[in-house]
């Protein structure tokens, strides 16, 4: 890969074999740079989040890019390349790269269909959800060249929006207000996506193959993805429904918070979890005072490991964080929390984080499978025939490890909502993608690729403290999961390294 110019705007010099590809150098996502990424076949990923652009054409073909950035057309004479014009295009224009799809390191390139026999396109395709899976859904539909209609329901009024900035840079004050929403306004009915908002959903009738909401109107459908997410676990405590006492998970929760940090000096935060220490970043950023009560001894220890964990309990404490580990709240008083251990801390606000549940009401109520999550085979669908899950609520069977997992990622989320358009269309798309996240605190950000909810031997490569490490966590001799710190390449290799393993 070469870095250069053109036009003012960087570019992207790639060559695989006799083939040279020139696009727009700056990931489409947070602008994280190309150059410094991966070459992949024919694509290129971006080292900060792992999108993946295709080098042929500049679209993304893996989340959480939504946009595609610029392509050059090449013209090669002899040893000199020249770009001669850029090829702009709508971000949702159907193409022939998205309908045949893009190999992405698996052993064996997805086929455009695995299906035995030509699917008739479906004419009404209803989602339920407008987080991460639904409007990544909502939008390959469309790059996918599906024609028919698409309605998407959604309880918030104000998605599709990024909602893992809501805890870092946006609760922070480093995030403006404008670059929350995933979309301008219009952009979806200038996609004949209908996205309606502020509306409940009451029931599933799968027989008439009808979605019902609360107030009484029906939307009937031909294909249905349930991209319902989660929602935090709520604590049953004295003092849990005072007006200072807040739960983050929409971007109406965000703004709460940051209105009560006005006036707010003293902030206690429940739950060492990735939300609750991003918010406690976040909250030192607006120098309020903050502690953090949890019942682990480590903070974030059953995921990152024993090393990651003590790096990250003394980052947030460089940062004037105080634990109060191996402890919880009993009480929430008006300006004060009451601890098990017997003490009080002083707080004008309060954040609960100790994790979320997957919101599976409406699957139970419909009577499908249900596994701890609503569960779906390899290509997404439900027990029940034409109707699919993606993101957060689904148990899916993970090709590399051979179990079945839910995984409550953004990135994870809307690669699954793409997956299940292709699905929905009869496109017989395995979902097989290595579960992504990046977790955010302070300066730094932490990677972590795969999945590993046990394992029995960590190899720690490098020094947390010097902001430079790898963690390979391993069952049985292999590699379940990587986290890293400013080893982005490295990421990269494991992620596609889990990709070959998961189809060989």
């Amino acid at each position: 890969m070469l870095l250069g110019h053109a036009e003012g705007e960087s570019v992207l010099l790639a060559r695989r074999g006799d083939e040279i590809f020139a696009i727009g150098a700056t990931c489409s996502h947070y602008g994280g740079p190309l150059s410094e990424g991966l070459l992949v076949e024919d694509t290129v990923r971006c080292p900060w989040h792992h999108a993946c652009f295709s080098l042929r054409t500049g679209e993304p073909v893996g989340a959480p890019a939504l946009n595609p950035v610029a392509c050059w057309r090449v013209e090669r004479t002899q040893d000199r390349v020249r770009l001669t014009g850029k090829i702009d295009r709508d971000p949702l224009a159907p193409s022939d790269q998205a309908r045949r799809g893009v190999t992405r390191t698996r052993a064996k390139a997805h086929a455009v269909s695995r299906t035995a026999s030509p699917v008739r396109a479906p004419e009404r395709i209803v989602i339920v959800g407008g987080g991460a899976a639904g409007n990544a859904s909502a939008e390959m539909l469309r790059r996918l060249g599906y024609a028919g209609r698409i309605t998407m329901l959604d309880a918030e009024s104000d998605s599709p929006y990024d909602r893992p900035n809501l805890s870092k840079d946006y609760l922070a004050g480093n995030a403006p207000e404008e670059w929350i929403p995933l979309r301008p306004p219009g952009f979806h009915a200038e996609h004949g996506i209908d996205l309606v908002h502020g509306v409940q959903v009451s029931a599933l009738d799968l027989p008439s193959r009808e979605v019902r909401l609360a107030d009484g109107r029906a939307y009937p459908f031909d294909r249905l993805l349930l991209a319902t997410g989660a929602e935090p676990i709520r604590l049953s405590l004295p003092g849990g429904d005072r007006a200072h006492v807040h739960y983050l998970r929409s971007l109406a929760d965000s703004r709460a918070i940051i209105a009560k940090t006005a006036q707010a000096k003293r902030a206690v935060v429940m739950g060492a979890s990735f939300i609750g220490l991003e918010v406690a970043a976040s909250l030192r950023k607006r120098e309020l005072d903050v502690h953090v009560v949890a019942p682990d001894k480590l903070p974030l220890e059953r995921v990152m490991g024993t090393a990651l964990a003590k790096f990250v309990k003394a980052l947030h404490e460089e940062h004037g964080v105080v634990f109060h580990l191996e402890d919880t709240a009993t009480a929430i008083g008006d300006h004060d929390v009451t601890l098990k251990s017997g003490g009080t801390l002083a707080a004008d606000l309060v954040v609960i984080g100790v994790g979320v549940r997957p919101r599976t009401g409406l699957a139970e109520q419909a009577k499908l499978a249900i596994d701890r999550g609503v569960a779906v085979n390899e290509l997404l669908e439900t027990s029940a025939p034409h109707v699919f899950a993606a993101g957060d609520i689904a148990r899916y069977p993970d090709p590399y490890t051979g179990e079945r997992i839910r995984v409550e990622h953004w990135v994870h989320a809307e690669r699954q909502g793409q997956a299940a358009a292709r699905n929905m269309l009869g496109q017989g798309w395995p979902y097989d993608d290595v579960p992504f996240f990046w977790s955010a605190h302070y300066d730094v950000s932490i990677n972590y690729v795969g999945h590993a909810e046990q394992w029995d031997s960590v190899e720690v490569d490098g020094d947390p403290a010097a902001r430079d490490v790898s963690v390979r966590f391993k069952r049985g001799g292999r590699t379940l999961a990587v986290a890293s710190i400013f080893r982005d390449v490295e990421s990269l290799k494991a992620e596609v390294d889990m990709e070959l393993q998961a189809t060989s």
